[in-house]
């Protein structure tokens, strides 16, 4: 075991005695909102989205990004746990801005390790082997932030499992200012009808 395991385990022990107070809180989320953003460490999606434990499902992966898998998780809050608003957010400064599919397929065919990112792009810094299979999958990288939430908010939209009833609105959190800002034309993309 590590130090952060037996840390985190620690941390629990704690959290126990202050959890009883959330045991009551029903399984579907009690505003019926749901957020698809980025699983960035420095993001809190509860804190700035002013939503509260219990209150909506919050649905992370690299890039905060309309995957198939994010799809399945938004359906299943509508569908069986009755959210009707969604909200997806990107933020500035994403790591998915900082490769390509490409980039990604020869990191890994190189190595498994993790690699290291400076000036001059990303590196690997373990031996092989690595493996192939990285260049048959679709890493769903950022180009354009706003564009990105575009692209996912209409990929959601468009789905012919997602209710045309449901607003989707389209965000990017500024890492730097702690702000939320409107893409317009993804939010009415996602408009309701």
């Amino acid at each position: 075991m590590s130090k952060v395991y037996d840390e985190v385990l620690a941390a629990n022990a704690d959290y126990v005695p202050v959890f009883k107070e959330f045991i009551a809180l029903p399984m579907p989320p009690g505003l019926h909102v749901a957020v698809l953003t980025c699983m960035d460490a420095r993001l809190d999606p509860l804190r700035f989205t002013g939503l509260d434990l219990g209150e909506a499902h919050i649905i992370r992966n690299a890039g905060g990004r309309a995957s198939d898998d994010a799809i399945r998780s938004l359906v299943i809050s509508y569908k069986l746990l009755g959210t009707k608003e969604w909200f997806v957010i990107h933020h500035t400064d994403c790591g998915m801005q900082t490769f390509t599919n490409e980039i990604m397929a020869d990191l890994l065919a190189r190595s498994l390790k993790t690699a290291t990112v400076d000036a001059n792009g990303w590196h690997d810094t373990g031996e092989g082997p690595g493996s192939p299979e990285g260049a048959f999958i679709n890493w769903l990288t950022i180009r354009d932030q706003a564009q990105s939430v575009v692209e996912d908010v209409t990929r959601i939209r468009n789905h012919p499992l997602v209710p045309r009833d449901i607003p989707i609105y389209g965000l990017i959190f500024d890492v730097k200012s702690g702000k939320l800002l409107e893409v317009p034309e993804a939010t009415a993309i996602g408009a309701a009808s």
